[in-house]
């Protein structure tokens, strides 16, 4: 299991991941979640998305940048077929200790209100729920977690 930073040559997989991940909830949020029509281009060449790969497949991304003294958690998403590996809680240890390789204090990100798995995933993984918001159609439910010094 590695994380790398994305290439351009990773956008097509990572769009494919976002694809998979997130097509069951446009029923249920009405449209396609925010992830499955973000700019993985652009996140690429920041140097912003990172993969990580089981057996050289890349099987989950996440998208982060520091915003103010956090580092924030624009999305991650793991592909169906290889969910409850541990790949979600890999992923989010990597964005701590970049977190902490900045200097910057806490995570932060937001997750949709009917991605209810996601909630528990990072509550279970120290989050605390700081918000509630309608943002652009969304129902968003915002996310922080301190980060202790080391």
């Amino acid at each position: 299991m590695a994380i790398r930073k994305a290439e351009e040559t990773d956008v097509a997989g990572v769009r494919a991941i976002a694809e998979a991940a997130y097509r069951p909830y446009v029923a249920v949020i009405g449209r396609a979640p925010a992830p499955m029509v973000a700019d993985f281009e652009s996140a690429a060449d920041a140097g912003d998305l990172h993969v990580l790969e089981l057996d050289g497949r890349a099987m989950a991304y996440i998208h982060l940048y520091p915003k103010d003294k956090a580092l924030h958690i624009e999305n991650l998403a793991v592909v169906p077929e290889a969910r409850r590996q541990g790949l979600a809680s890999r992923l989010l240890t990597f964005a701590e200790s970049e977190a902490r390789r900045l200097g910057l204090s806490h995570l932060d990100l937001y997750t949709n209100e009917a991605m209810e798995s996601a909630q528990a995933l990072y509550l279970a993984s120290g989050f605390r729920e700081i918000d509630r918001r309608v943002e652009a159609g969304f129902r968003r439910v915002y996310l922080q977690k301190a980060l202790e010094s080391v």
